[in-house]
């Protein structure tokens, strides 16, 4: 099979595409045809080798896909061949970059008719960061504030739906250029990082989602309330340290499972959240795609179209 993948780590170049050996669906997985995986900002880091060492080579990178079911191991009930399908790798598991990928079946569900496979790889794994985000680790409330940081984000993008969806208000950070983009998913207030300094223009917020990391992270505890909560997708394995005893610093449990991606399915059916801009790139054009997002201002998805 076809597959985009690297033999070591380093920049985009290091990133090729080629022929791979096929996987097999073990016990308990299923085998998927993917139409289309997703490009998400943990996967020029893993091939930049920011996380742990890499040793099995060619590497293919990618977590989440939407395709057709073409094989079951055993003790898979719930599919059969031909069932269109879409979902998460597992934690520590990547290979979406390909044209077929064996995962746990209690990891993928069903693909609604209503949505394309590029709409399903789009929404899946940000999907499942934003409401473990928001809705589990956070737990906000209706009449709460929230800062979201990056807002344009995919990630973030969907975090905001959520929350205006809860019944929260909604503040947000972005480029100019993003502006009305982040007004029409329903953000009440934008501040315009190239010239604002956030931490001037918010205070008493309840909670605050970061997906940005670095000094924009460090500096979030200042706009919480006493008693408030910030949730870390971007800061590592861990939250930064909270410098104030008042306030609690969290990273979200990013798991996967079906109960997640059917919930993305039912927001977006009932209109609460809108599928992210897509830039669709075929699977060889993998070292390109990953320049975009590693320049961080993409606004929306990557998804590369593999069937």
């Amino acid at each position: 099979m076809k597959a985009a993948y690297f033999m070591k780590n380093g920049g985009p170049e290091v990133m090729q595409y080629g022929d791979v050996k096929e996987p097999v669906a073990g016990p308990g997985q299923v085998l998927i045809d993917v139409h289309a995986a997703s490009v998400n900002g943990a996967d020029w880091k893993v091939r930049a080798g920011h996380y742990a060492p890499i040793t099995d080579f060619p590497y293919i990178p990618g977590r989440d896909f939407s395709g057709v079911v073409s094989a079951l191991g055993a003790g898979v009930p719930e599919f059969a061949v031909g069932d269109a399908v879409f979902g998460v790798c597992d934690v520590g598991q990547e290979a979406a970059y390909a044209e077929k990928v064996a995962i746990k079946s209690a990891l993928v569900a069903s693909k609604p008719d209503s949505l394309s496979h590029a709409e399903c790889a789009a929404l899946a794994l940000i999907g499942i960061t934003a409401l473990c985000s928001v809705e589990d680790t956070l737990q906000l409330k209706s009449g709460e504030t929230i800062l979201i940081q990056g807002g344009a984000g995919g990630v973030a993008s969907f975090a905001i739906q959520v929350a205006k969806h809860i019944g929260a208000r909604v503040i947000t950070t972005a480029s100019a250029a993003n502006h009305d983009y982040l007004r029409s998913l329903g953000a009440d207030q934008i501040i315009d990082y190239n010239k604002q300094d956030f931490t001037k223009e918010v205070s008493g917020c309840d909670a605050v989602f970061d997906t940005v990391g670095g000094e924009v992270a460090k500096r979030a505890f200042g706009v919480l309330r006493a008693g408030g909560r910030a949730a870390f997708i971007a800061s590592g394995n861990a939250a930064p340290v909270s410098p104030r005893a008042d306030v609690a610093s969290l990273r979200p449990k990013v798991g996967r499972d079906r109960a997640h991606l059917e919930r993305i399915v039912a927001l977006v059916a009932g209109g609460a959240v809108r599928v992210p801009d897509i830039t669709l790139y075929s699977l060889s054009e993998a070292r390109a795609a990953h320049v975009v997002s590693e320049g961080r201002h993409l606004r929306g998805k990557l998804v590369f179209k593999v069937r």
